[in-house]
């Protein structure tokens, strides 16, 4: 008797299967290599192309111009960020040059811009002169905020300002180190003459070594004048209106105190 076993179907479906997974498995894998290929192409035309636009010449900085400078020369100016030529003008960091300026003590700020066709403009803000702070036999310049600028000397013979005594309480501490509340009686003292430039032009001297009370010393008066610590400009006023005659009673005065009105 004869047996006839049906065939497996699953099988000979799995067989057919099998191929044809092999052949739609095989096209996207070609396609994908393709396409890897060709990114990396482009990929590395892309980098040079980019690194070709920014070697160009008129992207390297060539030329640096300085403004706003008076007292600091555009040659220290120019020395204090050696190297900056020849950077390439759009990656260049400009913060990392622009700390680099504030090594001069002259520069209170500084702005540094890019310009096309490879050239950088620096924008100076010098530190203004208000007084010259006498320390022990040495006489340094010193600014709105109390901050030495220079030593002086013969360099800076037009700089009519008033001498500073007792801004410093340590002399021989280095770096020079302003008392800060003697500071800022000073500053409120100039900042009150300004409004007055004919007091402002008489006043030769002053001393702060009592941080309460402010001691003057005009122009051609020998008169230690006191002040105390505000109403600067309203007590120097009476005094210079009583200037010629007090002089005609007293010759000699040592002081006058107008702490008190």
């Amino acid at each position: 008797m004869a047996v006839t076993v049906p065939s497996d179907r699953r099988f000979r479906r799995s067989q057919s299967h099998t191929t044809r997974r092999r052949r739609l498995r095989g096209r996207p894998v070609w396609r994908v290599v393709r396409a890897l290929v060709v990114l990396t192409v482009l990929a590395g035309g892309g980098y040079w192309l980019a690194q070709s636009a920014f070697d160009v010449g008129w992207l390297r900085v060539q030329h640096i111009s300085v403004h706003g400078n008076q007292r600091v020369k555009t040659s220290e100016v120019l020395a204090l960020i050696d190297g900056l030529r020849g950077d390439n003008l759009l990656t260049t960091d400009l913060e990392k040059w622009r700390a680099r300026l504030f090594a001069s003590a002259w520069i209170a700020d500084a702005t540094l811009r890019r310009r096309l066709p490879g050239t950088i403009d620096v924008e100076i803000r010098e530190r203004l002169p208000v007084g010259i702070a006498r320390v022990g036999t040495s006489l340094m310049l010193i600014d709105g905020s109390g901050t030495v600028i220079d030593e002086y000397g013969p360099r800076y013979a037009d700089c009519d300002l008033p001498v500073v005594d007792g801004l410093v309480t340590d002399p021989s501490a280095l770096p020079l180190k302003l008392d800060r509340s003697r500071s800022q009686l000073v500053m409120r003292l100039i900042g009150e003459l300004r409004t007055r430039p004919d007091l402002s032009r008489r006043v030769s001297q002053v001393d702060v070594r009592d941080a309460h009370d402010v001691h003057v010393i005009l122009d051609g008066d020998s008169a230690i004048i006191r002040l105390g610590d505000s109403q600067f400009v309203e007590r120097l006023d009476s005094y210079v209106g009583l200037q010629a005659a007090l002089r005609e009673r007293v010759p000699d005065i040592d002081y006058v105190d107008l702490r008190f009105g």
